[in-house]
């Protein structure tokens, strides 16, 4: 009589699931883990736009007209970025355009009618920045009012000063030249000055916008305040409940926008060394913008410092590319609604894409 010996107990290594599994533990394919990435719909959206632009209007191909198209991009760059870190944070600043102004404004004419150094302009209006972007950020904490009411108020209020204030110092709607003022040259050099690469002139603000890029890339993925950040933006409540500082990220994070006013309002006055007060309105509907191209969410908590990136240079192309192209530039609004409607619809698809089973 033969005996069938039992099966001893496993000693090897455990088997991953076949294909017959359920899937559930399956990794996804890395393609999909790439589109899932929020920048990655943008950037192909710009490739599309430069490729297109550059066949309809060969001019763009000459390193000056790049040059020109890169400038108009970081003038939108620059503030997209602390405006998305906002929005990634959950909240709106509607009155990130008219601040920029304001900052310009208060910089020029303290310095002009007092007859001091612009660099003590330039110091109060820094000041300044930081004193208005706590004040949206401390009311809406505060209150717990909509950052889109708040903000709509201090917009309001920026605009209606920006006029009345500059008629009443200068008996115009325009500051006075400070060109010709001590530390002029100095802050122009620092704000407003280009750099020759290979024969075509490159303003610096390309070269700040890509390094605050890079900034807010890393302040995002390897400091524990962009932990925070991601975190109050999808729930503010559940953010507190494990010891996030509410508060402290949401006025750091206004306080970042009044700083990227302040300066995109400085390399303004030192550009042109006149501001017009009545400019600004409606430049916040192109940051906001350029942070959802590139990808952020309005309900917060989702979103990179690289796509705004993508989304600003779409903004400068189209701008620049309707110039040079010959088009009647009143194309340029409905462009960029069809840009930003195409680009929420496309990175919708693709996050449906990416995290289908």
């Amino acid at each position: 009589m033969s005996v069938t010996p039992h099966a001893g107990p496993a000693t090897g290594p455990a088997q991953a699931p076949g294909p017959a599994g359920d899937g559930r533990t399956a990794r996804r394919p890395p393609v999909l883990r790439l589109l899932a990435r929020p920048e990655v719909g943008v950037l192909l959206g710009a490739l599309a736009v430069l490729v297109f632009f550059l066949i309809a209007a060969p001019s763009l191909r000459q390193g000056s007209s790049m040059a020109t198209v890169l400038y108009q991009s970081s003038t939108i760059g620059i503030m997209a970025l602390p405006v998305a870190l906002l929005m990634i944070g959950g909240e709106f600043d509607l009155s990130a355009g008219v601040a920029v102004i304001s900052f310009a404004l208060t910089a020029s004419m303290l310095s002009y009618q007092l007859t001091v150094n612009v660099w003590t302009g330039v110091v109060v209006a820094l000041v300044l920045s930081l004193g208005v972007g706590a004040l949206n950020g401390w009311m809406v904490t505060r209150t717990g009012l909509p950052s889109f009411l708040v903000t709509l108020g201090t917009f309001l209020i920026l605009q209606g000063v920006n006029l009345a204030v500059t008629k009443l110092v200068t008996d115009n709607v325009a500051t006075d030249d400070i060109s010709d003022m001590d530390g002029f040259g100095q802050a122009k050099r620092i704000f407003a000055s280009s750099v020759g690469i290979g024969g075509v002139q490159v303003k610096i603000t390309v070269f700040y916008w890509l390094a605050f890029a890079a900034l807010a890339t890393w302040l995002l993925l390897r400091t524990r305040y962009g932990n925070w950040v991601f975190a109050v933006g999808g729930s503010a409540q559940s953010a507190r409940a494990v010891g996030v500082p509410v508060t402290f990220t949401k006025i750091t994070l206004f306080m970042l926008v009044g700083l990227g006013a302040w300066f995109t309002g400085m390399h303004n006055l030192f550009s042109f060394n006149t501001v017009q007060s009545g400019e600004g309105v409606g430049q916040e509907l192109i940051y906001i913008s350029a942070a959802v191209i590139g990808g952020c969410l309005l309900t917060g908590g989702h979103g990179t410092a690289i796509g705004p990136v993508f989304g600003a240079f779409m903004f400068g192309m189209v701008n620049q590319g309707i110039v040079f192209a010959g088009w009647n530039p009143d194309w340029f609004k409905a462009f960029l609604g069809v840009m930003l409607l195409g680009a929420v619809l496309i990175n919708l698809w693709v996050r449906r894409t990416a995290t289908r089973r």
